[in-house]
């Protein structure tokens, strides 16, 4: 993506002279109408390129590619559907809505592979043991899905992404002598949830903010051909997989290991894995606000002050979560269970504190509360000691814990 970046803004900074203006398009619909009709030769060659994960959250999952390279015809195209311009109108909007149109890209894949070198990702290649029809059949499908009425499509983070439109692709080129495996990877099931944690456990926050933001449909067990969505496990699948009895994969080789990078000091991952991460700031700040309570209790009971920014941060957080819902496509933000503690009502609960007329209202929403967060705790921590999947974040129960300990204070205030 930064490379399309580059190429684009460098194509709007400098002006074109008025004869590029004509022969640009017509070059490109000749080359595009060209490569539609060009046929492969025995020598052309069909590779999933699959791209470690980086760094960065947005690279964290890793990518796949489906390279078709032809020395014979000269022919070095990788197909690449993990692209979005950035000129698209309303841009922000409709990423964070989930409407944001993805689009395959084409490029020779020496002109990708410098990028994924210098952000250190591994890369992996895996010669498909094609049929010269087939691989025909794969490259007729791809250039007529690069048409520029085809390219865009609606990304899907768990049903429709870089990685399963390559699994679909191959699946349209080979038909019914393609076989995946339909056992899953390891022989266990896991949930879409599962597997995103499993790749996000370096990345406290986002692991905490993306559990906090998806609902039930990420709870579900992904199949052998759904558990695909993941550009490792597309690797692995294709690993076992038969085509016409035979292996797909002929040859699996390293492009590129990535550098090991120093491990961190002791110290340095004492700050860093704990003390800076979800669980350690709401433990820290939970042991702060009972440390005041027991010794300075007027500090927080000579008004609703600290209360009133509390209750209105997690419902305003609530909110946030509950529009991911009802206002965006996502797919898997809807039905999220975490909004019987990320309470929306919150909010409006935090600006009533403090007002006399409104305490009988008050005191019913603060028992309710309660009640059902004891609940949700307990739960919490059940899936916690029993290491079972649940749908409430492990790095939250110290702040749910905070939240029952405020509601706890206001109901004893506003029985007085």
């Amino acid at each position: 993506m930064k490379l399309l970046n580059f190429l684009l803004n460098n194509i709007r900074r400098k002006p074109m002279p008025r004869f590029t203006c004509y022969i640009l398009p017509f070059t490109f619909y000749l080359s595009l109408c060209t490569s539609l009709a060009q046929t492969l030769s025995p020598s052309a060659k069909v590779s999933l390129i699959t791209i470690g994960p980086g760094q960065e959250l947005y690279s964290s999952f890793g990518h796949s590619a489906l390279w078709i390279s032809d020395p014979t015809l000269g022919i070095d195209r990788n197909y690449n559907y993990g692209t979005f311009d950035f000129r698209t109108g309303n841009f922000y909007l409709k990423f964070l809505r989930g409407t944001l149109p993805y689009q395959i890209a084409v490029y020779p894949l020496s002109l990708e592979f410098p990028y994924w070198q210098a952000d250190n990702r591994r890369v992996t290649e895996q010669i498909l043991n094609l049929s010269n029809s087939q691989k025909q059949k794969l490259y007729n499908l791809l250039e007529t899905n690069y048409l520029p009425q085809n390219r865009e499509y609606a990304y899907k983070f768990f049903y429709d992404n870089c990685s399963t439109r390559l699994r679909d692709m191959l699946q349209a080129a080979c038909g019914d002598s393609l076989q995946f495996s339909k056992h899953a990877i390891n022989g266990q099931s896991k949930s879409y949830r599962q597997w995103m944690n499993q790749y996000l456990g370096g990345k406290k926050w986002a692991q905490f903010g993306m559990n906090a933001a998806i609902g039930a449909p990420a709870d579900a067990l992904a199949s052998p051909a759904q558990e695909m969505y993941l550009p490792n496990n597309l690797m692995e699948h294709l690993d076992r997989a038969k085509l016409g009895g035979k292996p797909l994969v002929q040859e699996t080789r390293a492009l590129f290991e990535p550098v090991m990078l120093p491990a961190p000091s002791i110290w340095q991952q004492l700050i860093l894995d704990s003390l800076l991460m979800p669980n350690g700031v709401f433990f820290v700040l939970f042991v702060i606000v009972f440390w005041i309570q027991k010794k300075k209790p007027a500090l927080l009971n000579s008004s609703f002050r600290f209360d009133k920014i509390f209750f209105g941060f997690v419902g305003a957080w609530g909110c946030f979560v509950l529009l991911l819902w009802v206002a965006t496509d996502h797919g898997v933000t809807n039905w999220n269970q975490n909004l019987l503690w990320l309470m929306p009502l919150h909010l409006p609960f935090a600006f009533l504190l403090g007002k006399p007329k409104y305490q009988p209202l008050l005191r019913a929403y603060v028992n309710v509360a309660f009640v059902l967060l004891i609940g949700i705790f307990v739960i919490g921590l059940v899936g916690v000691l029993w290491k079972q999947t649940q749908w409430i974040p492990a790095s939250s129960l110290f702040l749910l814990a905070l939240i029952i300990n405020r509601l706890s204070a206001v109901k004893h205030r506003l029985a007085k």
